[in-house]
């Protein structure tokens, strides 16, 4: 293999610091600290760091975009609604990737993906802004023909696929349904790359469902977060992260 077809083949890993926030959150003060967390991250091989906010600034604030900005050496993937709130934010501290998710204040976690097909035109003049000012723009969207066609046409550079469906159905034993989610995200990944967009991925990947998702050679960048907080408590983040980069650098190989 050339090194330029090794340099292609590298699979990203984006780590999402926002459950360090909740955890802080619920005792207020300022422990653990996101930022720590983000840079204990970097030197256990992430590749850039994601971190949401929301409209109710349940995990990550203001405040910690800002540490974020400032501390980081790697790329902040920034994940926000499509709101002019966030979308001022966004302009304010133009951070290196931009990842527009769906957003419903009752829900636990983001529930699926944006419904793109449907908001076209909005989320098309949204993120005109956003790609003006450098960011590199992806829109998280589930795995359906609709939504990536719908993605390529408002010129979004990049889609992050939503895993969430295959890895439930992974965890709750319904194995045909599992296996025909994965041949999905595998059959989209190809559409979606055939229309010139980049692939990520991510939501809910741990260390029994990432490899079949990682060994795509269409997906480029994998968003990992809730997991790896939580197995961090265990074996401690730097642990927890090698061990996640070393399953996917084994099935890209």
């Amino acid at each position: 293999m050339t090194g330029a077809n090794k340099k292609s083949n590298i699979l990203r890993l984006g780590v999402n610091i926002d459950h360090v926030a909740t955890v802080r959150n619920a005792r207020g003060g300022q422990y653990p600290d996101p930022l720590r967390a983000a840079l204990l991250a970097e030197q256990a091989g992430a590749d850039g760091i994601t971190a949401h906010l929301r409209e109710d600034r349940r995990h990550i604030t203001d405040g910690d975009i800002e540490s974020l900005m400032a501390g980081l050496t790697v790329p902040l993937n920034f994940e926000m609604a499509a709101t002019p709130e966030m979308q001022k934010i966004a302009l304010r501290h133009t951070p290196h990737a931009v990842c527009i998710v769906p957003e419903k204040r009752e829900e636990r976690t983001t529930e699926g993906g944006l419904e793109l097909a449907r908001e076209e035109n909005r989320i098309g003049d949204f993120i005109a802004p956003l790609r003006d000012a450098g960011c590199r723009v992806s829109i998280f969207i589930a795995a359906e023909p609709a939504q990536i066609e719908a993605a390529a046409r408002i010129g979004a550079p990049v889609i992050e696929l939503h895993t969430g469906a295959y890895c439930d159905a992974h965890a709750e034993g319904r194995l045909t349904e599992r296996d025909a989610e994965l041949e999905r995200l595998r059959d989209m990944s190809k559409f979606a790359k055939s229309l010139g967009l980049e692939v990520h991925a991510g939501h809910g990947l741990n260390y029994e469902t990432v490899k079949p998702v990682a060994a795509f050679p269409e997906v480029m960048e994998l968003n990992i977060g809730h997991f790896l907080i939580g197995e961090s408590i265990f074996l401690g983040l730097e642990p927890a992260i090698k061990q996640m980069r070393n399953l996917m650098d084994e099935a890209r190989a």
